[in-house]
């Protein structure tokens, strides 16, 4: 049996930078190597696990040799090349179906604005005795129509995908943009050769290309096609806006002027009564904020008695800044009266932040109203005497410590008599058209959202709208009335989606403009 020499030069680290793990030494692999060519020089017959070991002096019976591995129990490179081939078709054929999706999504979308009808019935405009109540000319009526029409047909996709209607336009506008400006990325796409996170930020980053020019859609098109294709997703992030830098022939002055039109401010819920709140700014502005926060933290975390980490005091600082008034202190839960001296003591500027003028010092909040929030609790909890959890108004459920604290804050009350077993309101306006505060807020209870199937705006941000028209003798009570979105009304108003309420169970369905009946969501909480 021959073996081959070690290389005396060879490299031995003293960790594989792969995984962490030492490397094997020369004494440890060379039992390894002289076991592999006496298996590989057929001289030495080898049994399974399967089958009993044979004892001294007995035959060996013909069997299959084990998988090439040291274990015995894993496959060959073969094998496992095989089944590595079969996931690259298994996920090449995952993307090529997402890009057919993208494509049937837009193709329908482009169908309805082409032909309306489906979705609004006939043009009304084609009739010559025909005239607008709304005193609308017959081209704003027909771009209206081509509006409405797209809007039915991303609601029918979205209920019929359990999409939000928002993910459906979205997913047709970078169709759209790949289509049109970039169709070496929308070619990739289509044969599976980028995936659709690759596709989705190539084409939000070629919509802010300046519309009309083509030599830049061009260049970001190329050059982003050859990194999508042998990059992952973070680096080609990186790749691609380095990219559109470079293609973009507006200057960036410009673009951020008209980017912090977008600047704003939303909460997306957490798990166990938490939320994240998020915050879109100038990058001077968001710096200046952490800024402060960072040392307001650190002014207290200096404090003997102090025991939150920095997390949690920027936290802290964070809320009592944007919570106080001018006669009230910190008012979050974790927060104690130290937060407003630190951030008092914090309005000198730092030489390593913007001026004063980058950003409003807490006086500007001190001066505005107290924050107010909804929190719905049953009086069996409130007295301790139940354990069903409390509703914070666009959240779901809060603690019950937390929903105590609220309520026993609370500066003011409103009480809601409903009917002891039926739990309708006792007292509604049944005599005038628009809709009493009280009505408004049970409605609110009832039907916490707008009743359209997968929307979620909330029904204080919704409009009231009638069943049966007030025109038509419907009145304004509680089962005549709900809350729809200024979409959805519209929806249910100009096109052939068609709300329908069953007279025994009272539960709502919708009708779409193809037919498809689909039943309105349950109360999220």
């Amino acid at each position: 049996m021959t073996r081959t020499a070690r290389p005396a030069d060879r490299p031995t680290p003293v960790f594989r930078a792969c995984d962490g793990a030492p490397w094997p030494t020369h004494d440890e692999l060379d039992p390894d190597a002289e076991w592999a060519a006496r298996r590989e020089s057929g001289d030495v017959e080898w049994w399974t696990a399967d089958e009993p070991e044979p004892a001294d002096g007995e035959p060996l019976s013909e069997v299959e040799p084990l998988p090439d591995s040291r274990d015995g129990s894993g496959y060959a490179a073969s094998d496992l090349d095989a089944r590595l081939g079969h996931l690259e078709s298994v996920v090449s054929e995952r993307q090529r179906a997402t890009a057919e999706e993208y494509r049937l999504i837009l193709s329908v979308l482009d169908d309805a604005a082409f032909d309306p009808a489906p979705w609004m019935g006939p043009d009304p405009t084609l009739d010559r005795a025909w005239h607008d109540a709304r005193g609308r000319t017959p081209r704003a009526v027909q771009r209206d129509r081509v509006e409405l029409a797209e809007r039915a047909a991303v609601a029918e996709i979205a209920v019929r995908l359990h999409l939000s209607e928002q993910t459906v336009r979205t997913r047709a506008a970078h169709a759209r943009t790949l289509v049109g400006g970039c169709p070496q990325l929308w070619a990739a796409f289509g044969d599976g050769r980028i995936s659709e996170k690759h596709a989705v930020d190539a084409a939000r980053l070629a919509a802010t290309l300046p519309a009309g020019d083509t030599a830049a859609f061009h260049r970001f098109d190329d050059e982003a096609c050859t990194r999508a294709q042998v990059l992952p997703p973070a680096k080609f992030a990186v790749a691609a806006r380095a990219v559109r830098e470079r293609v973009h022939a507006e200057s960036l002055e410009s673009r951020h002027r008209r980017a912090a039109g977008d600047r704003g401010v939303w909460l997306t819920p957490e798990l166990d009564g938490m939320a994240t709140i998020h915050a879109l700014l100038p990058a001077d502005r968001a710096k200046a904020v952490m800024s402060r926060l960072d040392r307001a933290a650190r002014h207290l975390r200096a404090c003997a008695d102090e025991d939150r980490t920095l997390m949690q005091l920027r936290a802290d600082a964070f809320a009592d800044l944007v919570t106080m008034t001018s006669d009230d202190g910190p008012v979050s839960a974790e927060g104690r009266s130290k937060a407003d001296e630190a951030l008092a003591a914090d309005d000198a500027p730092a030489a390593d932040m913007p001026t004063p003028n980058a950003i409003s010092t807490p006086r500007t909040f001190r001066g505005g109203p107290p924050a107010t929030v909804v929190v719905t609790v049953p009086a069996l909890t409130l007295l301790g005497r139940d354990t069903e959890p409390a509703t914070l108004e666009g959240y779901g459920p809060i603690d019950l410590d937390t929903a105590r604290r609220l309520a026993g804050t609370a500066t003011s009350w409103i009480r809601l008599l409903t009917h002891p077993v039926t739990g309708a309101p006792l007292v509604l306006n049944r005599s005038t058209y628009r809709v009493p505060v009280a009505l408004r807020r049970w409605l609110g209870v009832t039907s916490p959202a707008c009743v359209f199937p997968g929307c979620g705006r909330a029904a204080r941000d919704c409009d009231i709208d009638h069943r049966t028209a007030w025109a038509d003798g419907g009145p304004t009570d509680d089962d005549n009335l709900d809350p729809k979105c200024r979409h959805h009304h519209r929806l249910r108003h100009e096109t052939r989606w068609t709300p329908t309420r069953d007279p025994g169970s009272g539960a709502l369905s919708w009708t779409s403009p193809l037919g498809g009946r689909y039943d309105t969501d349950a109360p999220p909480f």
